[in-house]
């Protein structure tokens, strides 16, 4: 099998399935890269571990601090404790909560979260601009500038423009 038909089978395997977890598996929490496909995790209940990323997913699926994933545990483990099985996207958590699936521990970070996303888009929706540019990335590194034109002066300028145009045209033609 090439690469490319490799990945995308990894992509749609993990976009498109809505997978619970068993009964030896956990949901945990990403809260650190430690490189070489390690990642540091914390448990709803607060036990912090490192966990691994399977092959399957290298190179195809990229996580970051603070995605959810679901684990296999590894018995013979002392520092690599569970072995990630699946990554969580915004879609499948809805649909463990919606299942009572989703643990305690992680419900008041999800919610906050959700607020806080909520009040973002409210914000924006109360603001008065013609233009929407909310779909724009923002690269948070850099200093905002805020640039406005005036329409008067622009206006202004070319009837200026005109005018100088039509007396020229006098002046030549008399």
């Amino acid at each position: 099998m090439s690469q490319a038909t490799k990945r995308k089978h990894v992509v749609k395997e993990v976009l498109g399935d809505f997978v619970t977890p068993t009964e030896n598996q956990q949901i945990v929490k990403v809260t650190g890269s430690r490189g070489n496909n390690l990642h540091d995790a914390v448990t709803a209940q607060g036990e912090t571990f490192l966990v691994s990323m399977p092959t399957k997913f290298r190179k195809n699926i990229w996580i970051k601090r603070g995605d959810y994933v679901i684990v296999d545990p590894i018995e013979e483990g002392e520092k690599v404790k569970a072995e990630i099985s699946f990554i969580l996207y915004k879609d499948h958590i809805q649909y463990l909560q919606k299942q009572n699936l989703w643990p305690e521990g992680f419900m008041d970070e999800h919610s906050t979260q959700d607020k806080t996303k909520k009040k973002l888009e409210k914000d924006e929706d109360a603001s008065d601009s013609e233009d929407d540019d909310s779909d724009l990335f923002v690269n948070t590194n850099r200093c905002n500038y805020q640039y406005s034109e005036s329409e008067e002066e622009d206006d202004s300028e070319e009837d200026e423009d005109r005018d100088q145009d039509k007396e020229k045209r006098r002046e030549n033609a008399s």
